[in-house]
């Protein structure tokens, strides 16, 4: 994956648009669209302390989801990127989508808190790398920097 392109187009996504709804929903599709191998690629809000979904692309999702419950929940409290190579070991795991095997969270702050998540699941074990991470977490930094709530 050549994160350098992912970013510039996301760039130029957020540029045309930087409201967060269009912005969310141009941003799942295009991550949707350029990793190969994800059954769900999108983002869940911080609302009234619980994580509503957002914008998206794949089946389905959980609609609310507490802070501190499941991958989501706990990339919230620990504010922190969760990379799990296996969901089924991880502590609480909430299954959205049974199809799901590995998932990647990656908090997005405004304005000194968190204020959303990207969520991004794979039907394949061990689907996400530390090279995923910092690749993702670089767009979620664009997106911190332009995005308008």
């Amino acid at each position: 994956m050549d994160y350098g392109i992912l970013t510039e187009q996301a760039k130029e996504i957020l540029e045309a648009e930087p409201w967060y709804a269009a912005a969310m929903s141009n941003l799942s599709a295009l991550l949707m669209t350029s990793m190969d191998r994800l059954n769900w690629a999108g983002f869940y809000l911080v609302r009234d302390n619980r994580l509503v979904v957002g914008p998206f692309q794949g089946k389905p999702a959980c609609i609310h989801i507490p802070v501190g419950k499941g991958v989501c929940g706990t990339a919230v409290l620990r504010d922190e990127t969760q990379l799990v190579p296996d969901v089924h070991l991880f502590p609480g795991h909430i299954a959205c989508d049974g199809e799901s095997e590995s998932e990647i969270v990656i908090p997005i702050h405004h304005d000194g808190k968190i204020a959303a998540v990207l969520d991004m699941d794979s039907p394949v074990k061990n689907r996400f790398s530390a090279e995923d991470a910092d690749g993702l977490t670089a767009l979620v930094r664009l997106m911190e920097e332009k995005i308008l709530w």
